[in-house]
């Protein structure tokens, strides 16, 4: 190939360059703008706009994926075991709710809008809405708390959880002192053999035919 054919290849190329990434500009250099009196009038959002966390904590089973998933670290949960004498019910979408979530807090100043919280959810809880405007004084009040547990019923969770397993470390026990006591009970002393002190009794030699 010639430097000449080279060198106007480039300009070419140049060219065609510029003119494709100004197709934009010159296309909106002949549309008259127009400014939306914002917040008396506002733009629709698109249907998939990530903004602030909502947490249906009805639905919410205390599996901590959410949490878990989340890179910045900014869902916060404290879940408590319900003992067997407790119905918790069950999601919309029919998961056996067996925890009580005492604590579901997400601190939205710390949220990057990733959206990866929302996936790994069973219950499909926790989505991104389409609110953007939430703008405080104090940064406490960013934090926002979805349980709906009061402190008394928490520490009733608490207390039946702590007699419940007490209850069963008991049983436990019980049956393991039992399951000793079986084997115990049906073994056979063993005979003991006394000697005068002299030295312990041998077997007889067998006698030889003549």
């Amino acid at each position: 190939m010639s430097a000449a054919r080279i060198y106007f290849g480039n300009i070419y190329s140049a060219l065609l360059t510029v003119a494709v990434g100004m197709k934009i500009t010159f296309k909106h250099l002949f549309t008259p703008s127009v400014t939306i009196q914002y917040p008396e009038v506002k733009l629709k959002m698109p249907e998939r706009a990530r903004n602030r966390l909502y947490v249906n904590i009805d639905d919410c089973i205390g599996c901590d994926q959410c949490a878990m998933a989340c890179p910045v670290d900014c869902i916060s949960i404290d879940t408590i075991k319900s003992t067997p004498d407790q119905d918790l019910g069950a999601t919309s979408t029919g998961h056996k709710k067996r925890l009580h979530v005492p604590k579901f807090d997400i601190d939205i100043a710390k949220c990057c809008y990733c959206g990866l919280c929302v996936y790994p959810c069973p219950t499909e809880c926790i989505v991104m809405t389409d609110v953007y405007e939430f703008s405080e004084f104090d940064r406490h009040d960013l934090i926002y708390h979805f349980s709906v547990m009061t402190p008394g019923e928490i520490e009733l969770a608490k207390a039946k959880l702590k007699k419940s397993e007490e209850e069963a470390a008991a049983k436990k026990a019980a049956a393991a002192a039992a399951a000793k006591a079986v084997p115990a009970a049906g073994t056979a002393p063993v005979p003991q053999i006394k000697s005068d002190g002299g030295s312990p009794p041998q077997p007889p030699t067998p006698s030889t035919p003549t």
